[in-house]
């Protein structure tokens, strides 16, 4: 599998962008055409999920209905339509020598995803491998094998009605967690894996990897209610950070309240919580405006629940909602909510996050969201890829020099 995906990047790597859109719209196209048979093998994993005792997060991210089915259709759309990266040359410069030094985006060569649940991953996973001219290898969970066996056979008919290698996206065709070591040693083959799943896979990943990952830990994420935040936008806000979605690495886990306005905030947001099934634990100063508050730990300042429960904390100000996000956060999203633009600039500077929002809910970090089409996941390091990572972070920049016959004498 390696060699073949090795052998297949350096067409792709070459492919013009019509080969590679007409390759993304038949993908499209073959999914649409086969959603029966993708709704029935994903019937299957859910069934074997609720038989197996899946945590219920996990189980909401393997759904994929029809709803689910079009939303995969939607970003493969959009990554279409999105300006193809590779081969663009910037910053071109004349040296005192007179040669012309520039960049050229170039993809990264072969990425390597291992995933769990989420059955759509796959596909937007060879969306953007493919735009970016990448070969890419896929392993995704057992939770989800029957649903990745259907969509993985669309794929390869896309890109063989467009001309390109079939074998440019594979999917691993077992189950066996021995195979993810295994692939972790193919540095002679793969350029870079990509985890996306739950904290034990990803750990494992940065333990035994040969290759370089693209990872994110942890999504601690936060929203600060600033003294000057309109209330109703702030609870709207921290309402839909929360329930939009519980399972998902964006989801706020921690709510920070100005001490000045926690009296008009939060009673009637936890209220709101309360109504939705929100467990909330909090500080002592949060549990004097909501009495039936469970009292938090310093555990739960560093908890990513994945689920219906909050922290929330009531802060003296800026500074100290900014000094709690960089002590206890994941750097991965956080979020301001404040009618003082001095106050929004001062967070967005010194908050040490790959996202940093103002005045909208956390759950907008997200590669679709942010026009990328899709992604391949998030990266809270700091060198290479930040933040969503669509078809920008999958490539890499060479140096072009153009000259006219200059030699170099010493």
């Amino acid at each position: 599998m390696g060699q073949a995906a090795r052998a297949a990047s350096r067409h792709l790597a070459s492919a013009s962008t019509e080969a590679k859109s007409e390759a993304l719209r038949a993908i499209a196209d073959e999914v649409d055409q086969d959603r029966v048979a993708i709704k029935s093998a994903n019937a299957i994993d859910m069934s074997n999920a609720e038989k197996n005792g899946i945590d219920q997060p996990l189980i909401d991210r393997l759904l994929l209905d029809d709803k689910g089915i079009d939303r995969m259709i939607e970003g493969v759309h959009q990554v279409d339509s999105l300006k193809d990266p590779v081969g663009e040359v910037t910053d071109l410069s004349y040296q005192p020598s007179g040669i012309q030094v520039g960049k050229m985006r170039v993809p990264l060569g072969v990425i390597a995803m291992i995933y769990e649940s989420r059955p759509n991953v796959t596909v937007d996973a060879a969306a953007l491998s493919v735009k970016s001219g990448n070969a890419c290898l896929l392993r995704g969970g057992s939770e989800a094998f029957e649903s990745n066996q259907a969509i993985g056979p669309c794929v390869s008919r896309g890109l063989k009605r467009a001309g390109l290698p079939e074998r440019a996206v594979q999917l691993f065709p077992t189950t066996d967690r021995a195979a993810v070591g295994e692939l972790l040693k193919l540095n002679d083959y793969v350029d870079v894996i990509v985890p996306r799943g739950g904290k034990g896979l990803i750990e494992r990943i940065m333990r035994e990897s040969m290759i370089p990952v693209i990872k994110h830990l942890d999504g601690i994420c936060h929203v600060y209610v600033d003294e000057a935040a309109d209330v109703r936008m702030a609870q709207d806000i921290a309402f839909n950070s929360k329930v939009e979605k519980y399972a998902v690495c964006n989801a706020l886990e921690t709510l920070l309240v100005h001490r000045e306005v926690a009296g008009d905030v939060l009673p009637e947001l936890a209220q709101r919580y309360s109504e939705e099934g929100v467990a909330l634990r909090g500080c002592q100063s949060a549990r004097q405006f909501v009495g039936a508050m469970a009292e938090a730990t310093e555990d739960d300042w560093y908890a990513e629940y994945l689920g219906p429960t909050l922290a929330v904390r009531v802060v003296d100000g800026l500074d100290s909602a900014i000094a709690h996000i960089n002590q206890y956060g994941s750097q991965h999203t956080d979020c301001i909510v404040t009618e003082n633009y001095t106050r929004a600039r001062q967070f967005v500077a010194e908050v040490d996050s790959a996202s940093v929002l103002v005045n909208t809910s956390t759950q907008f970090a997200d590669g679709f969201e942010y026009g990328l089409g899709a992604e391949v996941g998030i990266s809270t390091d700091k060198i290479h890829a930040r933040g969503p990572v669509g078809l920008e972070g999958l490539t890499s920049q060479k140096y072009v020099v153009y000259g006219t016959g200059q030699l170099r004498h010493r």
